[in-house]
């Protein structure tokens, strides 16, 4: 089963000047929680509901109001995965990096889409989802533990 079957897709994504407020306007009209950041049709970043809440709102001495671009909040490491991979090699990326989401690109490195924890137990198998789950949040709470 391939990834590209399978994503969100079009992308729904932000510049790295678009503001903290309309990508906040995205998210919550497009029902998803990250976008990914592209500077024309190249990822530079993604931005996630967390990272706008841990980076831009409850930051120690934290002074970033909602006109802050995106730029200077998202994530820079970019996890992505190819439309013709196989999904549960994409499912072992997430669980191993811990991460929910994957930027899904073409061969020439340009986004086609996201593929979700979501997407995957929804339209491939609950069984490779929860997995992927299991591994990221035990990971997230070894961390916690220390």
């Amino acid at each position: 089963m391939l990834v590209g079957k399978f994503m969100s897709s079009p992308v729904i994504s932000a510049t790295p000047e678009t503001t903290i407020r309309e990508a906040a306007e995205y998210m919550r009209a497009h029902n998803v929680g990250a976008l990914p950041v592209l500077r024309p049709q190249r990822a530079v970043g993604i931005l996630t509901d967390r990272d706008i809440v841990l980076r831009a709102l409850a930051a120690p001495g934290c002074a970033l109001g909602p006109g802050t671009p995106v730029g200077d909040i998202m994530s820079r490491e970019i996890l992505t995965c190819f439309a013709d991979q196989e999904v549960v090699a994409a499912a072992a990326v997430m669980g191993e990096r811990r991460v929910r989401r994957l930027l899904v690109i073409d061969r020439s490195g340009g986004p086609v889409g996201v593929l979700s924890v979501c997407d995957i137990a929804e339209h491939v198998s609950e069984e490779v989802a929860g997995q992927a789950m299991g591994e990221i949040s035990e990971k997230r709470a070894r961390d916690v533990r220390g």
